[in-house]
């Protein structure tokens, strides 16, 4: 800008000496042009000492890294935000593989009869009723919880699952009932009931086939709750004492988590 102001006044005092030899009017070419580049220039030089114009470039220059930095912000935030769907997506993909694989193992068991010795004194060889309120067999009211369960009533389906423990406290579907009521509650987040309720898994059926599955969501549970060290606990117990699992690969799955996660 201050050449090209430099480069009008050589211009102006370059007419003005052309024109030095006549006296201008109001006329005279070169006196009119040389109003007109005196004007231009006074309005250059305005311009030039305005100093809004500074202020304004630091005002975008200050917008600019305001800008930088909500974008960085928001990044932080999509992040957060993908890892947190990604666990609730594992959570659900999760409950669905095992509530599948559970429905295949109550069409097998379906056609299992309690032994004769266990019937031995009941009246017709049949078990006992319940003055509970519960119909049907252990096996019934158990199918009935279950689906509570996978229709997504996690609340109802807690409810017969405890009751179903109440009752038939000694079915051979204890262990797994104990399990799904545990996991009625994981599924709700409510993290530290279902600790206790998985916990109660490992120590009243030590061995049940759930008892890995147990393990894996104390190591969850544990995780979720930012309790790393017991998590980490849990989940080596997964992998170390129940190798070639399903539950062992995503027992080391979620410890390589942790591991990133904390450095």
């Amino acid at each position: 800008m201050a050449v090209a102001v430099r480069t009008v006044q050589v211009v102006i005092t370059t007419l003005a000496l052309a024109g030095c030899t006549t006296t201008p009017t109001a006329q005279d070419p070169v006196f009119l042009k040389l109003t007109d580049l005196e004007a231009r220039l006074i309005r250059m030089e305005r311009v030039i000492d305005n100093q809004s114009l500074i202020e304004l470039a630091t005002q975008v220059d200050q917008l600019q890294a305001e800008t930088q930095a909500l974008r960085g912000e928001i990044e932080t935030l999509v992040f957060q935000t993908e890892g947190a769907d990604s666990r609730q997506r594992e959570l659900y993909v999760d409950v669905d593989t095992r509530l599948q694989a559970l429905e295949e193992g109550q069409r097998q068991a379906s056609a299992v009869q309690l032994p004769p010795a266990a019937l031995r004194g009941f009246p017709d060889g049949a078990p006992p009723s319940v003055s509970s309120g519960l119909a049907g067999s252990d096996q019934d009211n158990y199918q009935m919880a279950f689906e509570l369960l996978r229709d997504g009533r996690y609340a109802e389906s807690a409810t017969a699952f405890d009751r179903f423990l109440t009752v038939y406290s000694s079915s051979p579907l204890a262990d797994n009932a104990q399990y799904w009521l545990a996991e009625t509650y994981y599924v709700q987040r409510q993290f530290t009931t279902a600790l206790g309720a998985f916990q109660e898994v490992v120590d009243a059926y030590p061995q049940s086939a759930k008892v890995p599955d147990a393990l894996l969501k104390i190591g969850f549970c544990n995780y979720e709750l930012q309790q790393w060290g017991a998590a980490r606990d849990a989940l080596q117990r997964v992998a170390r004492d129940f190798p070639a699992t399903t539950a062992a690969r995503m027992a080391t799955q979620r410890i390589e988590r942790i591991i990133q996660e904390q450095g």
